[in-house]
C-alpha cells in the first residue's frame, strides 16, 4: 500500500505498488515537477499519478490546460496542431464508417475531428469541457455538451459511433467516463479510445530517463492493452479490436538513443520513408507503439 493513493476508480483495490518516483514532465518538453510518484494497482494492473499531483477537472473547463501545451485558442493556432492528428483516428474509424451515422466526439476541443466527417454524417454531438470552444461548436452545427451525461436526456441510445482521443488518461475516473458514456450508444454503437502506451518502446530502451518524459502532471491514468480492457469491461463494454498505433518514424526513437530528448518528427540522415514504415509496422505488431487504439461495443447480456 502506499500513502496518498485512495482506492482505484477502476477495480475498488487499495493495493498500490510504487511504480515511478521522481521527475515528471509539466506540460511541455522542459517544465517538470521535480518530485512525483505513479502506483500501480496490484489487483488491475493499471498506472496512476498520486491524486495530490492531478490537476482538479476544472482546470479543463477553462483555457489552463491548453495554455500548459503552449496550444493557442485561436482558430489557426488550435487547428494548427490538431488537423494533423486526427489521419490515426481515420486509421480506426475510416469515413465509410460515420457516413449517415451519428457521430459524438468526446473531448472534441475546438472540433477538428468533427469538421472533417461532418459532410458524411447524419448529426454530430460535441462533449466537451473548456466553454471556450462552445460558442463556435455551437456555429458550425454541433451539438454542444460539456460532459457526456449532459446529453443523455436528447441522445440516449440514439449514437452509431462515438471517439475519445487521448482524453481517458486525464479524468477523475476512467471507470465512470466510459459508464456516462455508455447509455449514449445504438444497441450497434462503436467507440473508439485512444490513450499513450504505457508499454511504449522507449519506456525499456531508455528506463531511467524517458519515464520522467512519459509520465506527466496533466496525465492521472497510464494504460496497456489489458488494463485499458479491464476498465472498458468493468464500464460495460466488450472489446471489439485492439489496434497499437504508432505515430513516429525511426529517426524518433534513434535521437532518443543518441540525444536523450525528443525530436519530433525531424528525419535523420539515412532514415527514409521505406525505414519508417518497416519500424512503424514492428512497434504495432508487438505493442510497443505510442498509442493504443480500442474498439468498443456496448456489452450485451448473457
Amino acid at each position: 500500500m502506499l500513502d496518498g493513493f485512495d482506492a482505484c476508480d477502476i477495480c475498488g483495490t487499495n493495493d498500490w505498488r510504487l511504480a515511478f518516483d521522481g521527475a515528471i514532465r509539466n506540460g511541455t518538453f522542459g517544465h517538470s515537477l521535480d518530485k512525483a510518484r505513479v502506483g500501480t494497482c496490484g489487483e488491475c494492473g493499471v498506472e496512476r499519478l498520486e491524486e495530490s499531483l492531478c490537476p482538479d477537472e476544472t482546470f479543463y473547463e477553462t483555457d489552463a490546460y491548453r495554455q500548459t501545451l503552449k496550444h493557442g485558442l485561436s482558430s489557426g493556432e488550435y487547428f494548427a496542431v490538431a488537423d494533423n492528428l486526427q489521419r490515426y483516428a481515420f486509421d480506426s474509424i475510416p469515413i465509410s464508417t460515420v457516413r449517415n451515422k451519428v457521430v459524438a466526439e468526446i473531448g472534441a476541443a475546438g472540433g477538428s475531428y468533427l469538421d472533417q466527417i461532418c459532410g458524411a454524417t447524419a448529426s454530430n454531438i460535441a462533449v466537451e469541457p473548456c466553454s471556450i470552444y462552445h460558442d463556435s461548436l455551437i456555429s458550425r452545427g454541433y451539438n454542444v455538451f460539456s460532459y457526456s451525461a449532459d446529453a443523455h436526456e436528447k441522445f440516449v441510445g440514439k449514437v452509431d459511433v462515438a471517439v475519445s482521443l487521448q482524453v481517458i488518461e486525464h479524468v477523475r475516473n476512467p471507470r465512470s467516463f466510459l459508464s456516462d458514456i455508455l447509455p449514449l450508444l445504438s444497441a450497434d454503437g462503436t467507440l473508439l479510445i485512444s490513450t499513450p502506451n504505457r508499454h511504449d518502446i522507449l519506456m525499456n530502451l531508455l528506463p531511467d530517463l524517458f519515464p520522467s518524459f512519459f509520465y506527466r502532471a496533466a496525465h492521472r491514468w497510464y494504460f496497456t492493452a489489458e488494463t485499458l480492457a479491464e476498465c472498458a469491461h468493468l464500464a460495460g463494454f466488450s472489446v471489439e479490436r485492439t489496434q497499437f498505433v504508432h505515430r513516429y518514424g525511426m529517426s524518433n526513437t534513434l535521437a532518443w538513443l543518441r540525444d536523450n530528448k525528443p525530436t519530433g518528427h525531424v528525419r535523420l540522415p539515412g532514415i527514409d520513408q521505406l525505414t519508417d514504415g518497416f519500424w512503424k509496422n514492428y512497434l504495432e505488431d508487438t505493442g510497443r507503439s505510442d498509442c493504443i487504439h480500442m474498439l468498443l461495443k456496448p456489452r450485451r447480456s448473457s
